[in-house]
């Protein structure tokens, strides 16, 4: 199969994309090593190699060196893997590898997220910032169910209240106008409408 094209990235790294249209990431002495070169066919034997020994070997050692440094959801470490090119067969079984030793666990870490984040953010808010990296609702649901189970519970009602007193809000001095700014402001924040009016003391219909 021939190389169509090398570009150089980073740190001795080069891009090789190939005629069939895939594309993988190699060190400079790899490439004097294996003899990849743009314009010229590369064995069978030597992609075989490449993509079962040395892209799987790397991908693996990428993933446990991100998780080093902090815990990933398993959307967040493939979009990592996919940044450096890693073939999506690499990266399911360096997934699948750091998982097998608990490192990667999607309900841990939906339930890590919600505790550190339980008393700060709405409910709505935290459901968002999970699914934006990459957790199921389903998921979350059942990380929510977990914690109640266990006694960690919300008080939004509270959560407001701390935050009204934290801006100096005064429902009794407050004109219409500002009652229906603050209740705006904390809708945003994703709190629920009953426990803003119990809070704000409204009667919104």
């Amino acid at each position: 199969m021939t190389v169509t094209q090398t570009s150089a990235l980073s740190k001795g790294r080069y891009r090789i994309d190939m005629e069939d249209g895939t594309a993988f990431v190699l060190y400079r002495g790899e490439l004097t090593k294996l003899d990849i070169r743009e314009g010229a066919d590369v064995p069978e034997e030597i992609l075989r190699k490449i993509r079962e020994e040395i892209l799987p070997l790397r991908a693996k050692k990428r993933v446990m060196n991100l998780l080093q440094k902090r815990d990933y959801t398993t959307a967040g470490l493939r979009e990592k893997l996919r940044e450096g090119a890693y073939p999506e067969t690499c990266i399911d079984e360096a997934i699948a590898y750091a998982a097998s030793y608990g490192y990667v666990n999607d309900a841990r870490y939906a339930e890590d997220f919600i505790r550190c984040r339980l008393e700060k953010k709405s409910r709505t808010r935290i459901e968002q910032d999970l699914m934006r990296k990459g957790i199921s609702k389903a998921l979350i649901g059942e990380a929510f169910e977990k914690l109640a189970a266990e006694g960690t519970v919300q008080d939004e009602e509270r959560m407001i209240c701390a935050l009204l007193q934290k801006k100096n809000f005064n429902h009794r001095a407050a004109t219409e106008k500002e009652k229906q700014k603050m209740y705006a402001f904390l809708y945003r924040r994703g709190f629920h409408t009953e426990a803003i009016n119990r809070a704000l003391l409204l009667d919104i219909t």
